[in-house]
């Protein structure tokens, strides 16, 4: 396992890279701006799901209000994401765009979510199929997202607008700048529906179903299942909800089996199907897409990174229960290059295991449809008809599956280990160190052959006449940029000088910066400088990076911070 640690730690540069791609990073924020709704409605789904596993009949009229929660909560993320992609693309762009050319934010959002109704969604009898407003429509949200902001993008760079009288008020001229875009971008989403509709005979959002349904004409062999659970974890990680693309063209299969393998049971035979719908359930999505069950236990056993270990805890109950999206989103899982090979690999390693038990060995194959949510172990024992060997089936699959995520999950924690060292060092030093000083006495302190004095307490009466300055302060999490920020706050009011401070997180600055004039960055983060260097210059925001000792000092001596960024004007 060393060995594939190794291998993987290699090529960090490289996930580096693909990570930073503004697509990827829009598609993850995306649905990171949407994990409020996913872990909101993660709570109802198991409430609705769990009772009927064990026999308890819910009243329906509670049954109903969960379900309904769901539906309109997880029911529509993929709406949702439509919208939050695209601002998230949208605000990459911008970045890099010619001064004085934006793309409206707000305005791409509103043009994406119409996309993707008219790429994902039937209307029928007045109404529209909810089918693919949640994650079955995820595909078509990406790509009203992308087709969006590019179509803005064209626009604003090449002033395609409606321009008006410069009497006209900037809010109500800025509606009608948007118009031709908005117009475009909805057009061309229309246009590629009614092309798959021609072709295809089926909305975009089903295209990739009807096309890989040929492939699954020999799905219960070695190799057609290797292909059916390879391609459901592979759409999942970039983003698309692999189940309802591939799924679908299976169904007949799935079902048919199914009742197949109890009629030969009932007979006194031996039911040998594999492509059952439990079989993908509690074998091929153990734990949900991706054969996750066994990832939450090796986050909290066996990885040192507080962040995997919180996630582990927080996710295990749902991810036991079939409800993986915490885990696929918190960790994350989705779009991280650490876990593209066993999240890929560990549901085919699966449904090989569980096909030779079937054909070889002699275990039933499944005989029933039990609830999704059924714990696969569980779900694999009551299938088979209580057979012994489908416990040693499921202690064999979660065996594969540590071994195949754990050196995936160890070259991860190894990365989050050190930024959190990195982190738990400035805080020490701060917490620690520091206190030894006096604010009002000059004191050396020696970082990296550096020597930085902390000044004596200096009269800055005069700063009171200063212009107030504004200054937002980044560092990881908004947890050490806090201690200058309030360093900030109390020397101003020990001076009078006119300065705001606030601490703020790399990654989550963007929409608050240009509220300020001043961004100072913590040790921590001043590897981004370069990155942030173009935002602030196309702002006009004066950009200062610190070093380890001096921004210890600075945090211990309000007086000495507010001269320091005071210091920086000049």
């Amino acid at each position: 396992m060393n060995v594939i640690i190794q291998q993987i730690e290699k090529r960090q540069a490289l996930f580096q890279k693909v990570s930073k791609n503004i697509y990827l990073m829009a598609i993850k924020d995306g649905f990171l701006a949407a994990m409020p709704v996913i872990l909101f409605s993660s709570i109802f789904i198991l409430c609705a799901a769990i009772p009927p596993i064990f026999g308890v009949t819910i009243p329906s009229g509670v049954e109903e209000w969960l379900w309904k929660i769901y539906d309109y909560t997880m029911g529509v993320v993929g709406m949702l994401v439509a919208g939050t992609t695209a601002r998230c693309l949208a605000g990459s762009i911008n970045r890099k765009m010619p001064d004085g050319k934006i793309i409206n934010e707000t305005s791409v959002m509103l043009a994406a979510t119409c996309g993707f109704l008219l790429l994902a969604i039937t209307k029928a009898d007045g109404s529209f199929a909810a089918d693919y407003m949640g994650t079955k429509g995820i595909l078509s949200a990406f790509i009203s997202a992308f087709i969006t902001v590019n179509m803005y993008k064209f626009c604003v760079i090449r002033d395609i607008t409606i321009k008006m009288p410069k009497e006209v008020p900037g809010s109500i001229a800025q509606n009608f700048r948007d118009v031709f875009p908005f117009s475009f971008s909805v057009l061309a989403c229309a246009l590629i529906d009614i092309a798959a509709r021609a072709v295809l005979n089926v909305p975009f959002g089903e295209v990739f179903s009807k096309l890989l349904s040929p492939l699954f004409a020999g799905a219960e062999s070695y190799f057609g299942l290797s292909i059916i659970w390879f391609l459901i974890p592979l759409f999942w990680f970039v983003g698309v909800h692999g189940p309802s693309v591939v799924k679908p063209g299976l169904s007949a299969a799935l079902y048919g089996n199914t009742e197949a393998n109890l009629r030969v049971f009932t007979e006194g035979g031996h039911p040998t199907h594999a492509l059952t719908e439990n079989f993908g359930n509690f074998i091929g999505e153990l734990g949900g897409t991706g054969a996750t069950f066994i990832v939450p236990i090796i986050f909290i056993l066996f990885m040192r990174s507080k962040q995997l270990k919180t996630v582990g805890k927080a996710s295990i109950i749902p991810v036991m229960f079939a409800v993986n999206e915490p885990l696929l989103f918190a960790a994350p899982i989705i779009l991280n290059p650490y876990f593209f090979i066993p999240f890929c690999i560990a549901p085919v390693a699966n449904v090989l295991i569980g096909k030779f038990f079937i054909s070889v060995l002699g275990m039933n194959g499944f005989m029933y449809v039990l609830p999704w949510a059924t714990p696969g172990p569980i779900g694999t024992v009551m299938n088979t008809g209580f057979q012994p060997i489908s416990i040693l089936l499921s202690v064999v699959l979660l065996l594969v599956d540590f071994a195949i995520y754990y050196p995936f999950c160890k070259a991860y924690d190894k990365v989050l280990v050190a930024q959190e060292a990195e982190r738990v060092e400035e805080i020490e030093e701060i917490e620690g160190i520091v206190p030894q000083l006096s604010p009002e006495s000059a004191t050396a302190i020696v970082d990296n052959n550096e020597t930085v004095v902390v000044e004596e307490h200096s009269s800055v009466a005069t700063m009171a006449d200063e212009k107030e300055l504004k200054v937002l302060v980044l560092c990881a999490g908004a947890g050490t940029s806090a201690m200058l920020a309030n360093a900030l706050e109390e020397g101003a009011k020990e001076t009078g000088a006119h300065v705001i401070a606030k601490a703020g997180a790399y990654g989550s600055h963007y929409d608050i910066m240009p509220n300020f004039d001043m961004v100072v960055l913590a040790p921590q983060v001043n590897s981004y400088y370069d990155d942030i260097k173009e935002d602030t210059d196309k702002l006009g925001i004066k950009l200062i990076a610190t070093k380890g000792a001096e921004y210890i000092k600075l945090t211990r001596n309000p007086a000495g911070a507010i001269k320091f960024v005071m210091d920086q004007l000049k």
